[in-house]
C-alpha cells in the first residue's frame, strides 16, 4: 500500500445533499423549505422565537443576580503552599506575594490578589503580602512563627475619581497663574 492508495473505507463519507438541482433529485424547486415565509429566505435568525408564544426563557422564572462589585480573588490554602515549599517549588525565605504564588502554580487568575485558607497543616515560617487571610490561616501562619501583611487594593473607580479631582484642581490652577499673569 502506498500513501496515494489512502482511503477511506466504502461508506464512511457521504457526500452532501445538492438542493435545488431539479424537480428528479427529490430536492428540487424548493430545495427541502416548503414555500414562503420567513425560513424560505434566505438570513433567518429566530433561534428560540416560538412564533409569538412567549419563549420558554422568558418563561421560566429568574433568581440571583451578578455582582459586579465582587472581588476576585484566588484562594490559597496553607497546606498547598506547605507542600509546594516541601517540594521545592516555593522559597519559604522571601516574602511570599501574589507573584510568587503565581510562579508556584498555586494561585490561578484572581484579578483582586490572593486570599490565604486555613485548611492544612503549615511548618514552615513564612513572611506573606496578601491581599486577605482567613482567620484560621492567619492563625497558623503566626503560630507557626511567621508574618502576614494585608494590602488593601484601591478601587479603581474611585482612583479614576481622585485622578480626574487633580487633574482639575491643576487646571484651575493653571488658569489661574495665567490670568495673574495678565493682571
Amino acid at each position: 500500500m502506498k500513501l496515494n492508495e489512502l482511503r477511506d473505507n466504502a461508506g464512511a463519507r457521504k457526500g452532501r445533499m445538492r438542493v435545488g438541482r431539479g424537480i428528479g433529485s427529490g430536492k428540487g424547486k424548493t430545495a427541502g423549505r416548503g414555500q414562503k415565509g420567513q425560513t424560505s429566505r434566505s438570513g433567518v435568525s429566530i433561534f428560540g422565537f416560538e412564533g409569538g408564544q412567549m419563549p420558554l426563557h422568558m418563561r421560566l422564572p429568574k433568581r440571583g443576580f451578578n455582582n459586579i462589585f465582587a472581588k476576585d480573588y484566588s484562594e490559597v490554602n496553607i497546606g498547598a503552599i506547605q507542600k509546594a515549599i516541601d517540594a521545592g517549588k516555593l522559597d519559604a525565605k522571601g516574602t511570599l506575594d501574589h507573584d510568587a504564588l503565581k510562579a508556584a502554580g498555586l494561585a490561578r487568575g484572581g484579578k483582586d490578589g490572593v486570599r490565604v485558607l486555613g485548611k492544612g497543616e503549615l511548618k514552615a515560617k513564612l513572611v506573606m503580602k496578601v491581599a486577605g487571610a482567613s482567620k484560621g490561616a492567619r492563625e497558623a501562619i503566626e503560630k507557626a512563627g511567621g508574618s502576614i501583611e494585608i494590602i488593601e487594593r484601591k478601587n479603581p473607580a474611585e482612583l479614576a475619581a481622585a485622578k480626574k479631582g487633580k487633574a482639575r484642581e491643576a487646571r484651575l490652577a493653571d488658569k489661574s497663574a495665567k490670568s495673574a499673569a495678565k493682571a
